[in-house]
């Protein structure tokens, strides 16, 4: 099967700045929760929107050195592995895999990241 069967255009590069989020709604790509994709570093990353510990979204936190920090609780999660990087939060976030190619960004939901 096609990896890009499922892909969702989001964005073109440039269009998301360094240090922000998007949110991609739930409606657009078929996963259970609006997922956020995150520009950290050079670097596109996808993680569910809600936080594991709290009814927060993460597109909201605050982006820095390869985590995102929860605007309710602080709790703060890797941005590669969705990993809790403190409590409150003990459940990572669910990652997705993100590809860029010929400037356009693509969100594959339900897809783990490659390395």
């Amino acid at each position: 099967m096609n990896t890009t069967d499922h892909a969702v255009r989001v964005a073109a590069v440039g269009d998301i700045e360094e240090g922000e989020a998007l949110q991609v709604p739930a409606e657009r790509t078929g996963h259970s929760d609006t997922i956020a994709v995150f520009h950290d570093g050079g670097a596109y990353y996808a993680l569910d929107d809600t936080c594991s510990h709290g009814q927060a979204s993460l597109a909201d936190g605050w982006i820095e050195d390869g985590e995102v920090e929860c605007p309710l609780h602080s709790a703060r999660f890797c941005l590669r592995t969705g990993e809790p990087q403190c409590m409150p939060a003990t459940l990572a976030a669910r990652t997705h895999k993100v590809e860029v190619r010929e400037g356009e960004i693509w969100l594959h939901p339900g897809q783990e990241p490659t390395a």
